[in-house]
């Protein structure tokens, strides 16, 4: 919801109209691409060039999606596509921290809440966003960081490594990202900080649920 009345506000600055607003959360549904789409559109950008954008800042939704596709049960490649449409940054949280292996009626609902949400509340954003003081609007826009703060939390409380992987990730992009795209940067932020865990975390933790090879050799 605060994420969703932020991009409704800045939507109504860059003079995007309610229908048009409505219109590219409805279609789009990302949250990343919709703000850096406003940003291009208040530029001049075209569209060939705002659709090239929107793929590089989106590309880590394959590292999601191969990720999501090994915790969810096997189904019919239409319900899959179906789903797919809604694999945005929360709805990857959610789903991924559920323990065990889940279901597409799970994934779907966590969509659907989250769809109906954020296409709801962008037109509200829109509709109130000339009516809240300016320094209301403004601190709408760390809504989104509380947010993702909000998801991650739990999974910090469970597994400490958490901790040291998404500091160690957060530090490398933001060195990556001087360099190379956003998609990128945390494309190989991702895939170096978990390499990097595997090697440092002792191996005696890595023998949690299976027995350990001292025991194997002993039996």
């Amino acid at each position: 919801m605060p994420a969703a009345i932020t991009f409704g506000f800045i939507a109504q600055t860059t003079n995007l109209s309610i229908q048009e607003t409505l219109l590219m959360s409805l279609l789009v549904f990302a949250g990343a691409a919709q703000y850096m789409a406003l940003s291009l559109l208040a530029v001049g950008t075209g569209a060939l060039e705002i659709i090239f954008t929107t793929f590089i800042v989106n590309i880590r939704h394959f590292l999601m999606s191969a990720s999501l596709n090994e915790k969810a049960h096997s189904d019919s490649l239409l319900k899959k596509a179906g789903y797919a449409f809604g694999v945005t940054d929360e709805v990857f949280a959610v789903t991924s921290m559920k323990q065990g292996n889940i279901s597409s009626m799970y994934i779907y609902g966590v969509f659907v809440i989250s769809y109906i949400s954020w296409v709801v509340f962008s037109g509200v954003g829109h509709t109130v966003g000339e009516l809240l003081p300016a320094t209301l609007q403004q601190s709408m826009t760390f809504a989104l960081y509380a947010l993702f703060i909000a998801l991650l939390a739990p999974s910090l409380k469970k597994h400490r490594k958490i901790i040291f992987l998404a500091g160690l990730a957060a530090v490398l992009n933001s060195l990556f990202i001087q360099l190379m795209a956003e998609g990128w940067s945390i494309i190989l932020a991702t895939i170096i900080s978990a390499i990097i865990l595997e090697f440092v975390e002792p191996a005696s933790q890595k023998y949690t649920t299976a027995e350990s090879p001292a025991r194997k050799e002993e039996r």
